[in-house]
């Protein structure tokens, strides 16, 4: 079994209020390494046996038509990676 991973960001000119509520927690926590965090989204599209050329295009599609605002967030990531199973 294959897992294609797809991963989201919002776009980097877009203000992450997400992030920023994380970031301010941290700094109240003492940790003041970080200077910044953003949050995204992570899928995870599982397929039986190996994953190929179609699944991978197939992914793609999906990630930009379903999983992903276009005008708001970038894909920055589809890849494949075995099951730990």
């Amino acid at each position: 079994m294959a897992i294609i991973v797809i991963e989201v960001m919002p776009k980097k000119e877009l203000l992450d209020p997400a992030g920023k509520a994380v970031l301010g927690a941290f700094h109240r926590q003492g940790m003041s390494d970080f200077h910044e965090v953003r949050i995204g989204k992570r899928f995870e599209l599982h397929v039986e046996g190996d994953a190929t050329a179609a699944h991978r295009e197939k992914a793609k599609m999906v990630a930009e038509d379903l999983l992903s605002n276009g005008v708001i967030e970038d894909i920055v990531d589809i890849r494949v990676e075995d099951s730990p199973a």
